[in-house]
């Protein structure tokens, strides 16, 4: 005879979905900074070449991350960043001298932020979200580009790879953040308009969004950041405003 459960019994509870976000980090270069702003000072040095200087002095800087991260031969960000930019003058044939390296490399301080920033991060304080950097960038460099953004009251933490002297994608930089927060990586939002910064965070663990402002597809490599947009607008759909926030949806837009 079949057993019979007793009306005491207590039901099974419902299964639970994944945790929501309760904090955001943001990845820096590219993300909130826009790295190709050095574009315009470069093409006023070099007239029909600063977009082109532009692209390869982005695609050396993160060829040599990788580079000196994989080897064990960690050189600070700023020491790539100028010879990223030595090298792609040098593949374009273009004439460097110091006071054109000065210059540029000062502009790669104050990059600019993206239009939708400063609102974003706005909206995000006014719903309580705790917010941060994470980023390969040097402290210094940071510190400059946030202060240059206006962004420095708008942050809790800006998080940087040479506290590890290795670059992302390695996991003990991306630690960093669940280190800082006190959260694991599933209740952390990471935000990269790289896409292969997004991979990288998705695989340690962390809920992930690729800011694709370029409508590029991605690498296919089997995994897919959680969310996936257009603008840092898409991030707020994570955090939604409370009832009658209408001023933080206002200044987001």
């Amino acid at each position: 005879m079949a057993h019979l459960p007793s009306r005491s019994s207590t039901p099974p509870a419902p299964a639970r979905g994944p945790a929501a976000p309760a904090a955001v980090l943001f990845d820096a270069y590219g993300t909130l900074f826009d790295v190709h702003s050095v574009a315009l000072a470069a093409e006023q040095r070099w007239p029909g070449q600063g977009q082109a200087l532009s692209t390869a002095w982005r695609e050396r800087q993160i060829s040599y991350t990788r580079l000196v991260s994989m080897s064990g031969r960690y050189q600070p960000f700023w020491d790539l960043t100028r010879a990223a930019l030595r090298q792609g003058c040098a593949q374009l044939g273009l004439a460097l001298d110091d006071a054109a390296e000065a210059a540029l490399m000062n502009e790669y301080r104050h990059l600019s932020p993206f239009p939708e920033a400063l609102g974003v991060l706005q909206a995000l304080r006014a719903r309580g979200v705790p917010t941060g950097i994470l980023s390969n960038g040097d402290p210094a460099m940071l510190e400059v580009s946030v202060r240059s953004a206006g962004f420095q009251d708008l942050l809790g933490c800006v998080l940087s790879a040479h506290a590890v002297q290795r670059y992302k994608t390695d996991p003990a930089v991306y630690q960093l953040g669940c280190d800082h927060l006190r959260l694991p990586a599933r209740r952390i939002l990471f935000v990269s308009a790289n896409g292969w910064d997004a991979i990288g965070a998705t695989w340690f663990g962390y809920t992930t969004l690729w800011v694709d402002r370029q409508g590029l597809p991605l690498d296919p490599l089997d995994t897919r950041p959680t969310r996936s947009g257009h603008s840092l607008r898409d991030v707020l759909d994570a955090f939604p405003a409370p009832a009658g926030d209408a001023p933080a949806r206002r200044t987001a837009a």
